[in-house]
């Protein structure tokens, strides 16, 4: 059973996000809940007509030192840690004429969005809350008997459970607050030690800190035993925790994690240069093209592999309009994801009830820097983002034949593709369009005559006479450690080849690219994508 606390006597308030406030304390105010507060909270309050005590008052402190120092105070911290029930604390709250504080709300000075703001070091450091967390902190554990809130979420749910209570609030409530609170303490701190790794150049700190907020719990996870939940964190990149679902059901944990695969890779393609679509199958791209139209380069990515595309993620570099809504209505789709959209193309996409529509707003930066975890057993894996881009590349022609610039402009369309496909990874393009990929194999040889095969069986699909990969180039994620991956390209059609290099036996690669009349560059960089 649910225990309730004593009547809820005295609350003090003190907000950074107003939002609400007036009302909750006029709620308390009618309940008989005698009001304490600070700083600008405390004015607005006053000027709205309640009767308010600064917390002056109560310490007999006046606030100073620019704000700095105004609740760190025993008649503060006294009347939240005071256990009720302990004798010895009550002798001493009464000696030192410390009243209870029964119920606190608090939320933090906003750091996370001064940094996000670009402010300057010192502007930043400024806005870490000392006297808030503390409070906070001092609430939480002493919940028996003190109710904190910290989300202006919450003060709907408060002010009716006092009010259902007569005047006090249920222990589950306050056990749900006090976890939420430490919550919010624990993501706080660890905004602020990870900005302040940023600034020292810490790319490895002695204590990882990650924190996330919930965007909401879903229906399972990659399978249905499996429980999952979707967070999201202060990284302001572009993407599906940044988007608006502008129609259709519930996102799964697979279409979440798919989503994101499809965005990321189709932001590798500016779009003042062309329009991109990338078609994604289980983290994979079953299809990827520019044109000079999102339709048209949406038509070139279908054709490398329509069986795999039914039922996969659509994306976009670009707006999506209508003649470009209208090809991808044209089969079954999970979720499309642009960053925005005429409101012809959400018409015409309104029609299939369950398509996920998702507006990002804007296209992720491919170059930008961030990390990406992973757990293990008993552990966490961190590493910087892969930010390598093939145009900042310094390619080397290692072959007797140098590519055309048709197959240079194929060999970076297909490297940037083959970044985002999972290793071992081989890719065969034309025309800036996908015509088969290889994914995921332990063998690469076998990656890059699965990759032929498809593009026969797309050709097949397509009514072509030939496989769609005879006249292309290819792309490997990694260096060729013998001359058979290559040779089975040049097999499948493939006229020019891009690889980073760096394998012992690059001088039998090399001369098998020559004697098969290949032309290859050499990136430097490797594409590993596990």
């Amino acid at each position: 059973m649910s225990k309730t606390s004593p009547k809820i006597e005295r609350a003090l308030i003190s907000v950074s996000d107003k939002s609400g406030i007036e009302t909750l304390a006029k709620g308390l105010a009618d309940l008989g809940v005698a009001l304490i507060s600070t700083g600008g909270t405390a004015r607005q309050l006053k000027d709205a007509g309640l009767d308010v005590s600064d917390v002056a008052e109560v310490t007999g402190f006046p606030e100073m030192m620019d704000g700095r120092l105004k609740t760190l105070h025993p008649k503060v911290h006294g009347g939240l840690l005071a256990l009720r029930d302990n004798a010895d604390h009550r002798q001493a709250q009464a000696e030192h004429g410390i009243a209870n504080i029964d119920l606190l709300v608090v939320n933090l000075y906003p750091f996370e969005a001064t940094v996000a703001s670009g402010a300057d070091f010192a502007t930043c450091v400024e806005n870490i809350d000392i006297g808030g967390p503390a409070m906070i902190r001092a609430a939480a554990k002493n919940h028996p008997s003190v109710t904190v809130v910290v989300d202006p979420g919450d003060y709907e749910r408060v002010l009716a459970e006092i009010e259902a209570n007569g005047g006090a609030t249920s222990g589950d409530l306050r056990r749900e607050l006090a976890a939420k609170a430490y919550a919010r303490t624990a993501a706080y701190d660890a905004a602020i030690s990870g900005w302040f790794a940023g600034q020292i150049g810490d790319e490895s700190p002695g204590i990882l800190t990650a924190s996330g907020s919930l965007v909401e719990t879903l229906r399972y996870g990659e399978n249905p035993h499996q429980s999952a939940a979707f967070y999201r964190n202060a990284e302001a990149r572009p993407g599906v925790a940044t988007a608006r679902q502008a129609q259709g059901k519930a996102l799964s944990y697979n279409n979440l994690n798919d989503t994101d695969a499809a965005y990321e890779l189709v932001a590798e393609f500016d779009p003042a240069r062309s329009a991109a679509v990338a078609i994604i199958k289980h983290a994979n791209p079953c299809g990827v093209a520019t044109g000079a139209t999102h339709a048209e380069a949406y038509a070139k990515a279908l054709v490398c592999d329509p069986v795999s595309a039914f039922g996969g993620i659509v994306a976009l570099n670009g707006p999506l309009d209508a003649e470009a809504a209208t090809e991808i209505a044209k089969i079954f789709t999970e979720v499309v994801i642009a960053p925005e959209a005429s409101d012809e193309a959400l018409e015409i996409l309104g029609a299939k009830k369950d398509l996920r529509v998702l507006l990002a707003g804007g296209l992720p930066d491919p170059r930008a820097s961030g990390m990406t975890l992973r757990t293990l057993a008993g552990g966490l894996l961190v590493q910087g983002r892969d930010n390598g881009v093939v145009d900042d590349l310094d390619l080397k022609v290692v072959t007797k034949r140098a590519p055309t610039d048709r197959e240079l402009e194929d060999l970076k369309f297909a490297f940037r593709v083959c970044k985002h496909v999972k290793s071992n990874a081989i890719v065969y393009a034309k025309n800036g369009a996908t015509v088969g990929v290889g994914a995921g194999q332990m063998s690469r040889v076998d990656s890059a005559r699965i990759a032929a095969w498809k593009s026969d069986a797309a050709a097949q699909e397509a009514g072509e006479s030939e496989p769609l990969a005879v006249g292309s180039v290819v792309a490997s994620d990694a260096f060729f450690p013998f001359p058979d991956g290559l040779l089975e390209a040049a097999k499948a059609g493939a006229t020019a080849v891009i690889q980073p290099g760096g394998s012992m036996r690059d001088d039998a690669v090399i001369a098998a690219a020559d004697e098969a009349g290949l032309a290859m560059v050499l990136t430097g960089m490797r594409h590993f994508r596990h």
